[in-house]
């Protein structure tokens, strides 16, 4: 009898709140667009090339799966999947991939490096409005990490003003 009071007294709170949080049901949340997606991965390239450097450049939306992806001709041929890499640690963390790097080096943190599809070095930056993580933009193929975070910082730059809500 006990147990019985205690569910159907459960169930009542549940259908009272609604769940059992009292939370909605669903959310909304932003996006970027392909073309604002689109429009970051090409000034990140175009940035890299005024520096000299053949890269790939990879759009992640909020959940890590790829928007855009842009290879320049002569980037090498696993650029791509560390650019998409980067893109999705860094929605996966919630932080720059240069800054998971630093701060996974050795320690208690340090096992993060070695989870499948983790990549742990620079060049993966979270597109961010209003406190909101959009996504991220992601760069490989420059000399450095640091190199790779300028080409996206130019990307990120690119859009800034669209992304204000």
């Amino acid at each position: 009898m006990r147990s019985t009071i205690g569910v159907l007294a459960v169930a009542a709170m549940l259908s009272a709140s609604g769940t059992a949080t009292g939370q909605e049901a669903t959310f909304a949340v932003r996006l970027m667009t392909p073309d604002t997606a689109l429009k970051a991965a090409q000034a990140a390239l175009g940035k890299c090339r005024d520096n000299g450097f053949q890269v790939a450049v990879a759009v992640v939306d909020r959940m890590g799966l790829p928007q855009v992806m842009l290879r320049d001709r002569f980037a090498g041929p696993h650029t791509p999947d560390m650019a998409t890499a980067k893109g999705w640690t860094a929605v996966s963390f919630r932080t720059n991939t240069t800054e998971l790097a630093a701060a996974t080096q050795s320690g208690p943190s340090s096992g993060v490096r070695h989870r499948p599809g983790v990549a742990a070095v620079g060049g993966g930056l979270l597109v961010e409005a209003a406190g909101s993580i959009l996504g991220a933009i992601a760069v490989s193929g420059a000399p450095t990490g640091k190199d790779d975070d300028v080409c996206a910082a130019a990307g990120i730059a690119a859009i800034k003003d669209g992304l204000e809500f």
